[in-house]
């Protein structure tokens, strides 16, 4: 996992550090050649500099997002 996403969850509320860890290591398996960062001040996954998923904590909670690249 990328230092930064392990610091942004770091950061996290306990319950939603928990959905934030396991968020990033199913990402990370599923999308094994993605690269990872904080962009915009939260977690994304790209594939070829095109994004593609990310989370960011709300107000009601995490929210998971899907791009469609480019």
């Amino acid at each position: 996992m990328h230092p930064d996403i392990l610091k942004y969850n770091k950061k996290q509320a306990a319950g939603e550090k928990e959905i934030c860890d396991l968020l990033a290591q199913e990402i990370d398996r599923k999308l094994p050649k993605a690269e990872s960062k904080v962009w915009h001040s939260h977690p994304v996954w790209f594939l070829d500099d095109n994004p593609i998923v990310g989370y960011s904590k709300q107000k009601a909670g995490i929210r998971l997002m899907f791009w469609s690249g480019a």
